[in-house]
């Protein structure tokens, strides 16, 4: 008698379980993350190119934001007559500004994703799932730079002088996008973690608020009480300010890059790996 022997045929299930498992287990490689987080980058990019109105913010903030401060403060601040002095002071400041209401957009971005089905189509799909995150992240710092070109331009026709040198602009530039970059994760951290995108907002408002004005970004430290000096002198957004500012104009910068530095490195390692388990194992 022959014997037939069987062999039991693979399920097609098995594929995708084989290649999330590997993608949780982190067998990507670089190629392989680097070409999702382009593709990744392509479609936000194509995204916003079919929504144009997702621009606004970065076009028009800036522009309002410098005459603002410049024509309603500046007197008030400077003296009456020295809004040129004052545009020099104000505008490294708000680079540090452009960053953090940006990098707010992030988070309600990422929650809105996830309400309409988009992160859950991704989610099941064999690819890393840093490169979703860091695709987004990418992306902003593109909208970040076009709000801080605009910002300058703005400056420039107000009065705004380089007192250095174009390659100390680009190092602010530079630094404005690294400290803008940490807080998305913070941000993406909050889009993950509350239930609305109203929610995240609220959140980051309370957040915003009280770093942005209570930071060197539009007076000097000089003019606060002495209690909000210290918590001046240990703002991020001062620290970030005051490096622009010196790059620009001129004057000491080390302490202020090397603590800007400090901040940008401490604020990823801590929120973007808790960004990414969450990320994972949002239902």
């Amino acid at each position: 008698m022959s014997t037939v022997t069987t062999t039991k045929p693979s399920t097609p299930a098995a594929a995708p379980e084989q290649r999330r498992s590997a993608v949780d287990d982190g067998r990507i490689g670089l190629r392989g993350n680097l070409r999702h987080i382009g593709a990744l980058v392509r479609r936000n990019t194509l995204q916003i190119k079919q929504d144009p109105e997702s621009m606004f913010d970065v076009l028009f903030m800036p522009i309002i934001f410098t005459l603002l401060f410049v024509f309603v403060f500046g007197g008030a601040i400077s003296g009456k007559g020295n809004q040129a002095e004052y545009v020099n002071y104000v505008v490294p400041g708000l680079m540090a500004m452009m960053g953090m209401n940006i990098a707010m957009a992030v988070g309600t971005g990422v929650n809105d994703d996830f309400k309409k089905g988009v992160m859950d189509r991704f989610r099941s799909m064999p690819i890393a799932r840093s490169s979703v995150l860091l695709a987004k992240i990418v992306v902003e710092i593109g909208r970040m730079m076009v709000a801080i070109g605009i910002l300058l331009t703005v400056g420039f026709i107000l009065g705004l002088s380089i007192k250095t040198s174009v390659l100390d602009l680009f190092m602010a530039i530079g630094l404005s996008a690294v400290f803008g970059a940490s807080l998305m994760w913070i941000f993406i951290l909050l889009g993950l973690t509350m239930k609305t995108a109203q929610a995240v907002q609220g959140m980051a408002m309370l957040v915003l608020m009280p770093l942005q004005f209570g930071s060197s970004i539009f007076a000097p430290p000089s003019t606060m009480p002495g209690w909000l000096q210290s918590f001046t002198d240990y703002n991020p957004l001062s620290n970030l300010a005051d490096a622009a500012r010196g790059l620009i104009n001129g004057g000491p910068v080390a302490h202020s890059v090397w603590m800007t530095l400090g901040w940008s490195v401490a604020i990823t390692a801590i929120t973007m790996p808790l960004a990414v388990r969450k990320f994972r194992q949002k239902t």
